[in-house]
């Protein structure tokens, strides 16, 4: 009842500010009356725009859509209806960054129909947030738009001025994976999203996408000095960009409003417009940490293919499920182990298999060691890109791993297109990954996708896909020529990639200077790879480098310790591309844990620790830079102190050493 009669106040409201049935101008504002959306028809075309406290943060920008080989859906339009609701639940993650997600929203949907000619149909669906927005188009069933053909969609983001922006490059060789730049939005290229930028007025805007299924992923550019556009992924050598038919949706298109930037880190819009959870039993997805055969082949110490220094052998991986065993982590990754890898396998990826491994791998005899030791396999499924060997193999493949009591799966698509030359991104791409998530739920399997398509809240409808790559991770440090990941570069990941979803990462690297690879090295201090394992999100979080170097360290205890399963999640300090300190609650006990980080400068803070529970005390175990420890000088540097008898009423003083950070774990009495 008390959803009715929210809905009911909202339509009186609505009628009583003066808005008939058939305006072509409506107003709706948010649950709280902070956000206030405008739609409007000029001279039948579609319009909207946003107000936050009455203040424009988007002015009339447009909507529509154009077709091949018949009229545009952007124009000729008159409303025939309006539809205006209310909504607000509390809903419960199977796992994440946050226990309960608060979904309230007031939402308009506006029926369209052409005045003249074929009479089509289109409708705009508003989903008005406090601190957000949706918007998608829904397509009804009609005679006269059946099958059609998608060229263009007109959603534009009109801004009041051209502000900075941090945004990586789209149609580019390596997908998502670059150096974030910050230029204003008159200089940017075509960009992926998500998008970040902040307004001259001190506002931080995120532009994303939401429920993308069957329809290509959107790119996004500035039209002109302070307009931005969407720019839809096309089929290869095709002026298409989506094939439909109706009856149909396209995903939400979502911008994240936020007065400071940890807002945006705790703002759930993607998952809030995500489909609810498809499967009913979610029992068998558990988050875990894991170790694996990866960083070997990255630094050289192992190859993927077969040979002298094969990292993929049995003995090789039983060495590492002990190691995972003996420190309480859930899962093994081995890579190399099935045949295909020899030669350049970036270009052979028809001559991959997915259930045949080689002379010195014994998956059988390995699932069931792992099995006994409380650990499971994470399989992995490098394709190169190559769909349809893949695809040929996956029910084969899928159903090997589900009888030998593999778990997991890490599936990578390298390669700047598909082997057919679509697009990962594109409506191709999309339909791809979307079947291998549900097939893979059908044999209960987990997924880590690398080289994937962006995230766009599926975790919430299919949460078997548990994270993924679609960034620069740490493999960049190994190899990359340009130097590897900057100090700044997870303090920019955290408010643009990090806003999509979950990242695989693969932090924990304490070998920092990579002893056998000199021309290469991690730019970052020894507790600011501990400080990853709470900043960067995922619920699968790799201990990435070799067991060898973790035994005997201290510090390794504190990933031993990090749980990977959040009931709360708070921002307590944050600069875009600067710095940030996050507190993550432990979904299963009243423990906190910190995690602090900056660029290459160094930085002191005084932390209130009123996010730690009332009348519970805490020892906090500290993981903090060495007080000689430099990022180029003495990564390694390292001081480990316990502080006890710590409570919400105390503040705590963290220190960061230049392109350093701080892990904490409070521990309740």
């Amino acid at each position: 009842m008390k959803h009715a009669k929210t809905a009911i106040l909202l339509v009186l409201v609505f009628l009583l500010a003066g808005c008939s049935a058939l305006s072509d101008e409506m107003a709706l504002d948010s649950p709280g009356f902070k956000m206030q959306l405008i739609f409007k028809l000029k001279e039948g075309r579609p319009y909207y725009a946003l107000n936050k406290n009455g203040e424009p943060i988007i002015l009339d920008s447009e909507l529509g859509m154009e077709l091949l080989e018949m009229p545009n859906l952007d124009a000729n339009f008159i409303v025939l209806d309006r539809s205006v609701e209310s909504f607000n639940e509390t809903w419960e993650q199977a796992w994440g960054e946050a226990r309960y997600i608060e979904n309230r929203y007031t939402e308009l949907k506006v029926f369209l129909q052409e005045a003249e000619g074929l009479k089509r149909k289109m409708n705009i669906i508003f989903r008005v947030y406090d601190d957000g927005l949706g918007i998608r188009y829904e397509f009804p069933k009609q005679n006269n738009l059946k099958e059609f053909r998608i060229t263009r969609e007109k959603t534009q983001f009109s801004l009041i001025r051209n502000d900075s922006a941090w945004w990586i490059p789209a149609y580019m060789p390596e997908r998502y994976e670059y150096l974030y730049r910050k230029t204003l939005i008159s200089e940017m290229d075509t960009a992926h999203t998500p998008m970040t930028l902040k307004t001259g007025n001190g506002h931080y805007l995120c532009f994303h996408e939401a429920a993308l299924y069957d329809y290509p992923s959107y790119t996004i550019y500035c039209q002109d000095t302070s307009t931005l556009a969407l720019d839809l992924v096309p089929w290869k050598d095709s002026e298409v960009k989506a094939f439909m038919e109706t009856p149909c949706l396209t995903p939400w298109r979502s911008v994240m409003i936020a007065d400071q930037p940890g807002d945006l880190v705790t703002n759930y819009l993607t998952l809030n417009l995500s489909d609810t959870c498809q499967l009913t039993d979610v029992s068998w997805i558990k988050p875990a940490k894991y170790v694996g055969i990866w960083w070997g082949m990255h630094i050289d110490e192992n190859t993927w293919g077969s040979g002298p220094i094969h990292g993929a052998t049995t003995r090789n991986t039983m060495k590492y499920i002990d190691f995972a065993a003996e420190n309480g982590f859930g899962g093994v990754l081995v890579e190399g182990w099935n045949i295909g890898w020899d030669g350049n396998w970036i270009q052979n990826g028809e001559i991959f298999s997915f259930t045949k491994s080689y002379a010195d791998f014994d998956l059988p005899f390995l699932a069931k060691y792992a099995w006994e030791k409380g650990v499971s396999l994470i399989g992995h499924h490098e394709t190169s890109g190559n769909i349809e060997n893949y695809e040929k193999q996956m029910e084969d493949a899928y159903k090997l791993y589900e009888n030998l009591g593999v778990k997991y799966i890490k599936t990578g698509y390298v390669g700047t297109s598909f082997s057919n030359g679509e697009w990962h991104h594109g409506q191709y791409g999309v339909r791809h990954y979307q079947r291998s998530v549900e097939l893979a739920a059908k044999h209960q399997l987990m997924l880590d996708v690398h080289e994937p398509i962006k995230d766009c809240g599926l975790r919430r409808t299919w949460p078997n896909l548990m994270t993924r790559e679609g960034a620069r991770g740490m493999e960049y440090n190994a190899w990359s020529p340009d130097g590897g990941n900057p100090p700044s570069h997870v303090p920019t990941l955290v408010f643009t990639r990090l806003l999509a979803g979950p990242m695989d990462y693969t932090p924990g690297i304490f070998d920092l200077q990579i002893e056998n690879k000199p021309d290469n090295r991690v730019n970052t201090t020894l507790a600011k790879q501990l400080a990853y394992y709470v900043v960067i999100y995922s619920p699968l979080q790799m201990a990435a480098d070799l067991p060898e170097h973790y035994r005997g360290n201290p510090a390794f205890q504190f990933i031993r310790d990090v749980p990977c399963d959040w009931e709360e999640t708070r921002v307590l300090n944050a600069e875009i591309g600067k710095y940030v300190t996050i507190a993550r609650k432990d979904r299963n006990s009243l423990n906190w844990y910190l995690g602090s980080i900056t660029n290459g400068a160094s930085r002191t803070f005084d932390i209130p620790l009123d996010f730690l529970d009332e009348d519970v005390i805490y020892d906090a175990v500290i993981y903090a830079d060495g007080p000689d420890a430099d990022w180029k000088t003495k990564p390694e540097a390292i001081a480990i102190q316990t502080k006890k008898g710590l409570s919400s009423e105390d503040i705590l003083k963290v220190k960061l050493a230049a392109g350093g950070g701080q892990a904490i774990a409070f521990v309740a009495r």
